[in-house]
């Protein structure tokens, strides 16, 4: 590939090819239990797969707050304190009903679970579960959520 078809590929055609990253908002719900701190993983309604409760911006809502109306739809979280800063971001690819992937990156708010109902708008859709931090990182698949539950 010549220097100019190579330069209009990477400065025209790539871009255009590649998705932007879409942005989603996550609550890393956590307790404290017997000096051990626990994480609430839940199942994905699509693949089953073990992750935290997350969703897209919510207008009207803040970050924290997205997160925190994503962990009561999704995980049953009645009354938490949720952190104002992010503790960390990962990626992965959201598969869309159509089948096509697109790039997100999910800031994960700490949000301390204070409540928790087993009446919640998805219950019949999601499995969830208490786990270890240490043994949550081995449960999810994306490489940035687990190097972020090791952390915790």
């Amino acid at each position: 590939m010549t220097n100019a078809l190579k330069t209009a590929f990477d400065s025209v055609i790539a871009p255009l090819w590649r998705r932007p990253r879409r942005i989603q908002v996550a609550a890393l719900c956590t307790r404290e239990k017997q000096g051990t701190t626990e994480v609430l993983l839940i199942t994905s309604r699509d693949t089953g797969r073990w992750v935290l409760p997350k969703g897209w911006p919510i207008t009207g809502l803040d970050a924290p707050g997205a997160a925190l109306r994503e962990a009561w739809e999704e995980a049953g979280v009645k009354k938490a304190n949720i952190d104002r800063e992010p503790v960390g971001i990962y990626g992965y690819d959201k598969r869309l009903d159509g089948g096509l992937e697109i790039p997100v990156d999910v800031t994960v708010f700490e949000t301390e679970v204070k409540e928790l109902v087993d009446d919640f708008p998805e219950a019949d859709e999601r499995t969830r579960k208490w786990v270890p931090a240490q043994e949550a990182a081995d449960m999810v698949n994306e490489p940035q959520l687990q190097a972020l539950l090791r952390e915790l």
